[in-house]
C-alpha cells in the first residue's frame, strides 16, 4: 500500500469524523455536505482497496491474506453503512453515527499498513 494514500485516507476519515461530530453539536440530522464528505473519503478507500487487493493476487505475500482481503472489505463497506443507518432515522444523532464508522474505518485502515508493513513491499 502506498504511504501517502494511507495517511490522506486517514485525514479523511479523521476529517469525516470531526464534521459528523460537529454536526451532531449543532444537532442538525445528516445533509447532502456529510453524504459528500462520505463519498469521498469512501472513493479513497474504493482506490486503496484496489490498488491493494491487486498487488495480492497479483505475488504479494501478506501474513494473513484472507484477513487482509477481510479488511480491504469492511473498510470500504463501513462508511456507506452507516451513512444509510444515519439517514433511515434523520436526528441528531445521524452525525455521530458517521462519526463512530468513520473512526473505525481509520482502525481498519491503521490495520491494514501495519499487515502491509510486514511484507517490506
Amino acid at each position: 500500500m502506498f504511504d501517502a494514500l494511507v495517511i490522506v485516507t486517514l485525514v479523511a476519515s479523521g476529517a469525516l469524523a470531526v464534521f459528523g461530530l460537529v454536526e451532531t453539536a449543532r444537532g442538525r440530522p445528516p445533509g447532502k455536505p456529510l453524504a459528500y464528505a462520505v463519498y469521498v473519503a469512501v472513493g479513497l478507500l474504493v482506490v486503496q482497496a484496489a490498488i491493494a487487493a491487486v498487488r495480492v493476487f497479483g505475488g504479494v505475500q501478506v501474513p494473513e491474506p484472507t484477513t487482509f482481503l477481510i479488511y480491504l472489505l469492511v473498510s470500504v463497506c463501513v462508511l456507506p453503512i452507516a451513512l444509510q443507518w444515519a439517514n433511515a432515522d434523520p436526528n441528531r444523532w445521524g452525525g455521530a453515527i458517521v462519526a463512530a464508522g468513520a473512526v473505525g474505518v481509520a482502525v481498519a485502515v491503521l490495520r491494514l499498513q501495519g499487515m502491509w508493513a510486514v511484507t517490506g513491499a
